[in-house]
């Protein structure tokens, strides 16, 4: 039985509880589309997917054991293949004990001994429906996970209108890494349900869908420190979450990306998890669990306390504001008068998509961003033209730089200095896979870069290439320092 089990290649081989475990036997001469759909199927139940592949005199056995092998190890659906024999089944499903067995459906009507050895450890036996939905799980993967082929198109008239070079931009990025930054605002976890589109429902005017897939990322002013970290800086985190799951795995996940989370814990509230469910590369629906009251003003105070013990260890701060509560008005004005008196820069942003936010606020700031939108929030004026309207915001905020955000069509920026004309920039990626986020690896690259040194023009125009890397994928992954550079070469 060793010598059976020691007999195995794979690519994950680490221990796993055997609740996780799910195991699939056959001769597997040749790989079809039939089989991509049993073995998706049966991943789909646990962790770890083990294939019992015969030996080679196994009757109906036509292709050699290794080339049998290599075909199923290439798949990313099979953490593992062992050499089993027919007579050895039953010891090798005794010493696994998977939690799982799947077989075809045209197994279900005959004897299956399989049966009678799981009953003896609380297995399952499963049968695969044979549904063409689960083959695509695979290419959902790699639609949350892979970036898209990026179509980045340099503005080189901007650039030598500005007298900027590309090698120039490269050193920007280089001095990332001796930057500290402390980013306070409101924690989003993200969660991709990825969906198989079954029809309309023949009771109301309803679509059926069936979820395949989800995916969690962090995503509000995590993201935002994420994205330093991930870009060559050091960041640290604040904000305020519940006290759940969701917060666990939010201050787990920033820890493994580098960052320093410092979490304000509010019972009344929970974290903040927004969904996507999608189906065929569209999101259907949007789902948003959050209470968005302001915290409490024992929590603004516990939140000044920590942010007064951090400030003096940072370089820059940014705001990263969804208006979800996080940030009350007290907290935003003693925030700011500590960085002022401390000569330190700070830089906002007031997010207003489905909720109400004051840019404004957030006054003598090194640099804003904002949408049109919330430009035009801010300065109550949908009537007049956005350059009017801008300027107006400047002078309200008494900021020193703004960038609107215009979607599709790029950004434009405007400045308080007499000496800087207002310019705009093209978006950099024309095929955007999903555009959440853009916003904050926007923001994220554009401060780097302030704090390296660079002009307002130089920072637009590498935050607008952070943006377009973060919009060739689906989901907040963080950016990279050396993918930034590799879109800065000639």
């Amino acid at each position: 039985m060793n010598s059976t089990l020691n007999n195995s290649s794979g690519k994950t081989k680490g221990s796993l509880s055997k609740a996780q475990l799910v195991f699939v036997s056959g001769n597997f001469n040749l790989v079809h589309s039939g089989h991509l759909r049993l073995l998706n199927f049966a991943k789909s139940f646990g962790e770890k997917l083990i294939i019992g592949l015969f030996e080679d005199d196994t009757p109906g056995v036509f292709v050699n054991f290794k080339d049998r092998e290599s075909g199923l190890v290439s798949l990313e659906a099979v953490d593992e293949v062992i050499k089993i024999s027919k007579h050895e089944l039953k010891n090798t499903l005794l010493h696994l004990q998977p939690a799982y067995v799947v077989k075809g459906r045209e197994f279900k009507n005959i004897d299956n001994p399989e049966k009678r050895v799981l009953d003896s450890f609380g297995g399952k036996l499963i049968f695969s429906s044979g549904e063409a939905k689960f083959s695509t799980r695979s290419l959902i993967r790699r639609e949350f996970l892979e970036p898209n082929k990026y179509s980045l198109e340099h503005d080189y008239k901007f650039l030598n209108q500005n007298e900027i070079s590309l090698k120039a931009l490269r050193g920007v990025v280089s001095k990332f890494s001796d930057l500290r930054v402390l980013v306070i605002g409101d924690l989003i976890i993200d969660e991709y349900v990825y969906c198989e589109p079954l029809g309309m429902s023949q009771e109301d005017p309803t679509i059926v869908v069936s979820p395949i897939d989800t995916k969690t990322f962090i995503g509000g002013a995590g993201i935002v420190s994420a994205h330093l970290v991930g870009l060559g800086a050091e960041a640290k985190f604040l904000s305020v979450v519940g006290r759940d799951d969701t917060a666990d795995y939010a201050e787990k996940s920033l820890r493994n990306y580098g960052v320093v989370p410092t979490f304000i814990v509010d019972e009344s509230r929970p974290t903040i998890k927004k969904q996507r469910f999608r189906a065929d590369q569209k999101t259907m629906l949007r789902v948003s669990h959050l209470r968005s009251h302001d915290v409490a003003d024992e929590k603004v105070n516990e939140m000044l306390h920590k942010f007064i013990s951090i400030i003096d260890t940072v370089d820059l701060v940014i705001f990263s504001d969804f208006n979800y509560g996080c940030l009350p008005d007290r907290f935003i004005k003693q925030a700011m008068e500590t960085c002022i008196h401390k000569n330190i820069r700070f830089y906002a942003d007031s997010q207003a998509s489905s909720q109400i936010g004051d840019i404004s606020r957030y006054s003598q700031a090194d640099l804003l961003s904002a949408t049109e939108r919330e430009v035009r929030l801010a300065v109550n004026d949908f009537k007049f033209g956005l350059q009017n309207v801008s300027n107006i915001l400047l002078e309200k905020s008494k900021s020193k730089n703004l960038i609107v955000k215009l979607g599709a069509e790029g950004l434009i920026v405007l400045t308080s200095s007499p000496r800087f004309k207002t310019f705009s920039l093209p978006a950099m990626n024309y095929n955007p896979v999903d555009v959440a986020g853009a916003g904050d690896a926007l923001l994220a690259t554009a401060v780097l870069s302030r704090g390296a040194g660079a002009s307002i023009s130089e920072s637009s125009y590498l935050g607008a290439v952070g943006a377009g890397l973060q919009v060739s994928r689906i989901g907040n992954i963080p950016l990279l320092q050396d993918e930034l550079l590799r879109r800065l070469m000639d």
